[in-house]
């Protein structure tokens, strides 16, 4: 069982760092030139960095050692969080980033056991990248499809204009301006492709279906779209530009 009392240091983690590494055949010192733990095998150099939690300080002192040799952990001792956490998650992608190793300290009641999570490696950033290829293409599309810059960076806890947003603010102005319409005729008006899920979905609950294949702007919709006067008077002049033919209120056509 974890000891949960008693108040830790930094030294605490240096004896079961070395024991792990003396019994992997490692020559194993502490403070050698300023590095916390050094261990050395035939040529092998190896460098720990402890900390009671990893830190900015943390990291500068490992990537400062990796100028000596490339096998450079960091140690701290096994935290409380959830392993399958964002943070934590977040954290091991930062230290495999930047090219470091992991060594987690468990405290038990009579003894302390380390243990390496990863060792240092090469970090393919190409790999990386392409492993992330379809949220690049999201962000690609969600920039290309917004008219305009209605954000601020760095913003927290308020209300984020997306091209979501932009969309159902347009389809919100082709009913106000035009009545009751179909999907087929909102997307003759520019809507998109997107314009039936958006429909049926109603995430903001700004329509209302009237009958099958044909719907209106909700109340709600008529007060909320007003919150948005740039974008409304955006698009409340494309559709007076673009909707010249009459739309009839029972026309369901195609409402794929």
């Amino acid at each position: 069982m974890q000891d949960k009392e008693t108040k830790r240091y930094e030294v605490d983690l240096y004896k079961p760092v070395k024991d792990l590494f003396t019994q992997q055949g490692y020559d194993v010192h502490g403070e050698v030139n300023e590095c916390d733990v050094a261990a050395l095998k035939e040529q092998e150099l190896v460098l720990i960095e402890l900390k009671l939690s990893l830190s900015i300080d943390l990291l500068i002192q490992a990537t400062k050692r990796q100028r000596l040799t490339n096998q450079v952990f960091v140690a701290i001792p096994k935290p409380k969080l959830n392993f399958r956490s964002k943070k934590w998650k977040d954290s091991c992608h930062l230290l495999r980033r930047l090219e470091l190793g992991l060594i987690l300290v468990s405290f038990l009641e009579d003894d302390a056991r380390a243990e390496i999570v990863f060792h240092p490696s090469s970090f393919d950033r190409k790999k990386s990248m392409q492993r992330s290829k379809k949220k690049k293409n999201a962000m690609l599309t969600e920039m290309v499809g917004r008219l305009g810059d209605y954000n601020v960076g760095g913003s927290r806890q308020t209300k984020i204009m997306t091209t979501y947003k932009e969309n159902c603010i347009h389809i919100a102005c082709c009913l106000l301006q035009s009545g009751p319409l179909s999907p087929k005729s909102l997307r003759e008006l520019g809507t998109g492709e997107k314009t039936l899920t958006i429909l049926n979905k109603n995430y903001y609950g700004w329509f209302d279906r009237i009958q099958k294949g044909i719907y209106m702007i909700s109340d709600s919709g008529k007060s909320e779209l007003h919150s948005f006067p740039d974008l409304f008077n955006h698009y409340r002049e494309v559709v007076r530009e673009t909707s010249g033919a009459h739309f009839d209120i029972h026309d369901a056509e195609d409402n794929m």
